[in-house]
């Protein structure tokens, strides 16, 4: 057996440890949350919000693993997703286990919201998907399943993903981390799409998908906001040319998409020079 800190030739591997170590920090954060009072006479609800929020953060982690192997020739990453996975599984259970708390633990109170609030059947639909995952991701599940069915099961992590989201997204109030997630996994979903075309390390289409989900996060927070929460959209999308509110989460993902595109630039021109210089010596 492995520690979480070992590779595969129980040798003691720095980025698995580091990332063990990472993988407390949410849980540190919310301890410390909770000491300090940040979340009022009743932290059980903060606690209920934020263990999910931290839930959906690591699947997208998780997803972003394949870009940041692609685009960067970290190989190496392979190592940690399914200990990312996991541990998003974790925090998932928490959050149930929060939830409950903070309702007292009536079950039957518990179970008629379960079977009338379509955000809480969207959840148990993502922790059931998500415990299948987690439950095979030993490599005794590969070896069993095969490498075909088992890649096909967890190629159910977008929809596993997307209805966590969704769960989020359905929350009574609306929060701009719903809206930057959100960002985030149709920026990961359509990389995907165009890597399958041969596009996805092409900095000049990384560019323009930056700006393309910048648009979508900023026309989907107002057209959520309007459909959900009755809001003008107009009065929304004018929020993104304001700090009032913080910086907006259409303009945190196009920075962020835009710092990617740039730093594989940089990467590509540091492989060319060094590719040059090997031929010119």
């Amino acid at each position: 057996m492995n520690w979480p800190w070992q590779d595969r030739k129980h040798e003691f591997s720095r980025l698995k440890a580091g990332t063990f170590a990472l993988m407390f920090a949410p849980a540190v954060w919310l301890l410390h949350q909770v000491g300090t009072g940040q979340f009022g006479p009743v932290p059980l609800g903060g606690m209920t919000y934020w263990s999910g929020v931290w839930a959906t953060a690591l699947l997208l982690l998780a997803l972003a693993i394949t870009p940041a192997m692609t685009l960067f020739r970290w190989n190496r990453l392979i190592m940690v997703r399914r200990m990312i996975g996991v541990t998003a599984l974790a925090y998932s259970i928490a959050h149930i286990i929060i939830y409950f708390a903070l309702r007292f633990w009536n079950f039957a109170f518990i179970a008629h919201e379960m079977i009338t609030r379509i955000s809480l059947i969207v959840a148990a639909v993502a922790t059931a998907g998500l415990i299948a995952l987690g439950a095979t991701s030993l490599d005794a599940a590969v070896r069993q399943m095969g490498a075909q069915g088992w890649k096909r099961l967890h190629d159910t992590v977008y929809a596993v993903t997307a209805l966590a989201l969704l769960h989020y997204l359905l929350s009574p109030d609306a929060y701009p981390e719903q809206y930057l997630m959100s960002g985030m996994f149709v920026w990961l979903m359509a990389w995907r799409m165009l890597n399958r075309r041969g596009l996805g390390t092409d900095v000049r289409v990384l560019a323009a998908l930056a700006v393309a989900s910048c648009l979508f996060t900023a026309l989907f927070e107002a057209g959520w906001i309007w459909a959900y929460h009755g809001y003008a959209p107009l009065p929304t999308l004018r929020n993104n040319f304001t700090l009032d509110f913080g910086i907006p989460p259409a303009w945190q993902i196009l920075a962020l998409g835009l710092l990617i595109a740039g730093a594989a630039f940089i990467r590509q021109a540091l492989r060319g020079g060094a590719a040059a210089a090997r031929e010119t010596g």
